[in-house]
């Protein structure tokens, strides 16, 4: 049996309301027009069940009260959402970033011996980069670990970290040679349980709301020398391992807060009267929606294109930023266009366009910023053209 047709038996889907006429709007997503087989679309309607389920009846209040849903953590465990690419010998499905990316889509439009309980759900993982001085120059952090016997001793600040208030394993970059420059940092597993760790008031964030982010402070924190990740001052390996795979999959998040700001526009745009007759049917009103429709459509075929090619051992650096990049920048524009086709309800809180704009900025700044992905696009093609200069 498939993951998908055992999620599907387990998940019912259940619209609840936003729209005045009391059905929630119906998705537009065309599996045909995306190049889903059988397989890839059964896994993704099992997941946007599970996610109009579990998420969407309570996304609003989730943005309202700025409150992480711990309970849905487990169940995205138990469904092997918090493994998609690991070996099933960890508890994972061993599926490729494909599927990743399409689960990390309609999560959003809905808006060892560590990667067992990961993957179950029954720990948060966390990734600490980040410092209040340190953002898009990862590399110049200032958090130092003093070697000690028998284990490391930290002191310093992780910034902007997600998931830092409920983490009970992470992932943290730290100076282990500040002399070596990129060449001495290391990464190493914390419990949030070691002593001298510590994070202080989770953040009042502007969107993504229901995602906890916090700054982590580490006083004299002893670590022991088993929670080196990898080997001593070789953590920028472990970083950029990542980094472009990060990007790719984080691009299924501005794909499902497109699709999200569409399906209530266009669904309201044919509801809402004016002159005797739908907003929709208007031209102006139509051009938005062709826009938003083709940019929506363009982005995932980007999107999808870069994540088959990764599937296939191909992974390229300057197409996972130009994913994240292009359907940033599009998502923000979409949400903006379904903001307006609401007209003075676009700018009511009670509708959810406004909150699919704020979360839509995220990606503008999260994960590496869109000045820095256009900087990197840029860097790849001196470096290629650099024999010839």
């Amino acid at each position: 049996m498939t993951f998908a047709r055992s999620a599907i038996r387990c998940t019912r889907l259940v619209r609840p309301s936003f729209l005045s006429s009391g059905r929630r709007y119906a998705s537009t997503y065309n599996a045909d027009i995306a190049g889903l087989s059988e397989e890839q679309a059964e896994f993704r309607n099992a997941i946007s069940e599970f996610a109009q389920r579990e998420l969407a009846p309570r996304a609003a209040e989730i943005d309202r009260t700025n409150t992480f849903p711990v309970d849905v953590w487990e169940k995205l465990g138990h469904m092997g959402l918090l493994g998609v690419t690991v070996s099933p010998s960890y508890g994972g499905l061993g599926l490729g970033y494909f599927h990743h990316t399409l689960a990390m889509e309609e999560l959003s439009r809905a808006s060892g011996s560590y990667l067992p309980d990961l993957i179950s759900g029954k720990k948060v993982g966390s990734l600490a980069m980040s410092e209040p001085g340190s953002g898009s120059d990862v590399v110049s952090m200032s958090l130092r670990a003093d070697k000690m016997n028998g284990g490391w001793r930290l002191n310093g600040n992780k910034f902007w970290i997600t998931n830092g208030p409920s983490a009970s394993t992470l992932v943290v970059y730290a100076k282990t040679a500040p002399e070596r420059g990129s060449k001495g940092i290391t990464a190493f597993i914390i419990e949030k349980d070691f002593s001298g760790f510590s994070t202080h008031q989770k953040l009042d964030k502007f969107g993504m709301r229901g995602s906890d982010t916090c700054e982590l402070v580490f006083e004299n924190c002893e670590i022991p020398d088993e929670s080196v990740l990898g080997q001593v001052n070789k953590g920028v390996g472990v970083l950029m391992s990542g980094l472009d795979l990060e990007r790719l999959v984080l691009s299924g998040g501005p794909l499902g807060l497109m699709q999200a700001s569409f399906d209530y526009a266009v669904e309201y745009v044919h509801q809402r009267k004016q002159f005797g007759q739908p907003v929709g049917t208007f031209q102006l009103m139509q051009g938005k929606i062709a826009d938003m429709y083709t940019k929506i459509n363009a982005s995932r075929s980007y999107v999808y294109a870069v994540a088959k090619a990764c599937d296939k051992g191909h992974v390229s650096r300057r197409d996972c930023a130009g994913a994240i990049l292009y359907s940033t920048d599009r998502a923000i524009e979409v949400a903006m266009e379904g903001m307006q086709c609401l007209g003075g309800n676009g700018y009511i809180n009670e509708y959810p366009m406004g909150r699919m704009l704020r979360d839509a900025r995220l990606y503008a700044v999260g994960a590496g910023t869109q000045e820095i992905r256009r900087m990197l696009i840029g860097r790849e093609f001196n470096e290629e053209f650099k024999s010839d200069l």
